[in-house]
C-alpha cells in the first residue's frame, strides 16, 4: 500500500505509475475523499471544542441560578452534528481504504517503461541450449512414456491441470525440494514449513487481495483461502509486529503447495506441468532495512541463478518492464529456463523487491537508530518452482531411448544416475 501522504503530495508521480503499470484507479476520487476526510475531522475538532465551551457555560448559568435550557439545547445540536459527521467520516475512510488497496506500487526508476513481456530487457544469459541428435519430446510425453506423469487419472480424480507424479519422476521431484532447501539454508535462510490455508487479512497484507482474488481458491463459508504461494504466509508471519532491528535482515525459505485458479490463462502453456492448478514451490523471503533491499534483491536472484547453474539448465535473466512486473513490485527480475520442445525460455523464478508496499499493508515495522518506527522492505524470490524445474530437467536431460539422465548434483538425493521408470 502507498502512503496516503505520499499520494496527496505526489499525485503526478502516482498517475504516471498507474499509466506505466497499466492499472486504472480513480485517483481523483481518492484525492477528493482525502480532502473531505480532513475537512470533516477539522470540523469535528472545532465542534468538540465548542461543545466544551458551551458545557462550561451550562455550569456557570446553573451556579447563578439562571435558565440553561437554551445552552443545553445548543449542546444537543452540536452532539447530533458530531454524530452525523462521525458516521460520514467512517463511510469516507471505508471507501478511501478500499481505493487505496487498488493503487499499485510505484516502480523503480530502473524498471524499463513498457506495456508487456515484449518490453522486458534481457540482462544476462547462461548456458547454451543442448544440441540433440534426435527430435526432443515435450516433457509431458517424456513423463507419460516413463509412467511417471499421469494426467488422465488425475483428471478423473480431480479435473484438468492436475497430475499424478509417480516412480522415478516423483523421486526426482522430492530430490529437487530437498536440494533447493539445503542450498538456501546454507546461504543463511531459516527453513519454515508454512500453513497453506490463509485468511483474508493475510492476502490483503501481502498485496494479492483485492487485485488477484479471482486467482485464489477459497473455502466456502469460511474466511479461509488456499495459499497461492508461500510468500503470503511467510510475509504475514510478522504482520502487526515491530521487528528487532538487530536481527535484520530476516531471511526465511519456505516450501509449500501452491493453489491457483489461473483465471484467464486458457490456451497458455496449459499442457504438462507449466501451468497447473496445484504446484509446489520453494520461496525465499527477506525483511530488510530500506537501504539494504537493493542488495538483497541481487542476492536473492543470484541464489536462484546458482541453482539453475548447478543443474546445468540454460536460462536467461530479465529485468521486468513496468507493465509486466506485477501490482506490488518495485523492481523485479524473472529467470526463464530453456525448454527444447517450446523452442523458447519459460519462467521458472520471479525475484522481487516490494519496497515498503507489503509492510505498510501488513504493518511490519522496526525501530531505526533514530528511535523512529520505520516500515521494513520485503523481498521474495522463487528458489525454484518445483514442477517447472522438473519439466525443464525432463526436456533438457532426456535421452533417445526415453530415459532421463539425473543432473549430477541431484544424484546423492535420488540414488540413481538415470530415470528408467
Amino acid at each position: 500500500m502507498l502512503d496516503l501522504k505520499f499520494v496527496r503530495q505526489n499525485p503526478d508521480v502516482v498517475r504516471e505509475a498507474l499509466v506505466n503499470k497499466g492499472v486504472t484507479v480513480d485517483l481523483d476520487r481518492i484525492l477528493a475523499l482525502d480532502v473531505e476526510r480532513r475537512q470533516i475531522l477539522n470540523e469535528v475538532e472545532q465542534l468538540k471544542a465548542k461543545r466544551n465551551e458551551v458545557s462550561k457555560q451550562v455550569g456557570a448559568l446553573k451556579k447563578q441560578g439562571q435558565d440553561a435550557s437554551a445552552v443545553i439545547a445548543e449542546m444537543g445540536d452540536i452532539g447530533e452534528r458530531i454524530k452525523a459527521l462521525d458516521e460520514r467520516v467512517r463511510e469516507v475512510e471505508e471507501e478511501l481504504q478500499a481505493l487505496m488497496y487498488t493503487l499499485p506500487n510505484i516502480p523503480s526508476p530502473e524498471a524499463p517503461v513498457g506495456r508487456d513481456e515484449n518490453d522486458n530487457v534481457e540482462v544476462a544469459q547462461w548456458g547454451a541450449p543442448r544440441a540433440f541428435a534426435f527430435a526432443p519430446k515435450p516433457h509431458w510425453e517424456v513423463g507419460v512414456g516413463l509412467d511417471g506423469l499421469d494426467f488422465e487419472r488425475a483428471a478423473k480424480v480431480t479435473g484438468s491441470r492436475f497430475t499424478f507424479v509417480k516412480g522415478g519422476i516423483a523421486r526426482l521431484s522430492r530430490a529437487l525440494v530437498s536440494y533447493f532447501l539445503n542450498v538456501h539454508i546454507d546461504n543463511g535462510y531459516r527453513e519454515v514449513l508454512p500453513p497453506v490455508i490463509i485468511n483474508t487479512a493475510s492476502y490483503y497484507g501481502s498485496g494479492q487481495f483485492p487485485k488477484f482474488r479471482e486467482d485464489v481458491f477459497s473455502l466456502a463459508g469460511t474466511d479461509y483461502h488456499l495459499a497461492s504461494t508461500a510468500e503470503v504466509p511467510l510475509i504475514n508471519m510478522h504482520r502487526d509486529e515491530i521487528l528487532d532491528a538487530g536481527q535484520l535482515p530476516l531471511k526465511y525459505v519456505g516450501y509449500s503447495g501452491s493453489f491457483r485458479s489461473e483465471a484467464g490463462s486458457a490456451g497458455r502453456d496449459t499442457r504438462g506441468l507449466i501451468r497447473q492448478h496445484y504446484f509446489e514451490k520453494v520461496e525465499m523471503i527477506q525483511f530488510t532495512r530500506p537501504e539494504e533491499s537493493a542488495e538483497a534483491l541481487e542476492a536473492i536472484t543470484t541464489s536462484a541463478e546458482a541453482i539453475l547453474q548447478a543443474l546445468e539448465l540454460p536460462y536467461h535473466k530479465l529485468l521486468m518492464c513496468t507493465g509486466d512486473m506485477g501490482f506490488g513490485q518495485y523492481k523485479k527480475f524473472d529467470l526463464e529456463v530453456w525448454m527444447p520442445s517450446y523452442g523458447r525460455y519459460v519462467e521458472i523464478s520471479s525475484c522481487s523487491n516490494m519496497s515498503d508496499f507489503q509492510a505498510r499493508r501488513a504493518n511490519i515495522r522496526y525501530r531505526a537508530e533514530s528511535g523512529k518506527l520505520e516500515f521494513v522492505h520485503t523481498l521474495n524470490g522463487s528458489g525454484l518452482a518445483v514442477g517447472r524445474t522438473l519439466a525443464a530437467i525432463l526436456e533438457n536431460y532426456q535421452n533417445e531411448d526415453g530415459t532421463v539422465t539425473v543432473p549430477a548434483v541431484l544424484r546423492p538425493y535420488t540414488g540413481r544416475d538415470v530415470i528408467r521408470d
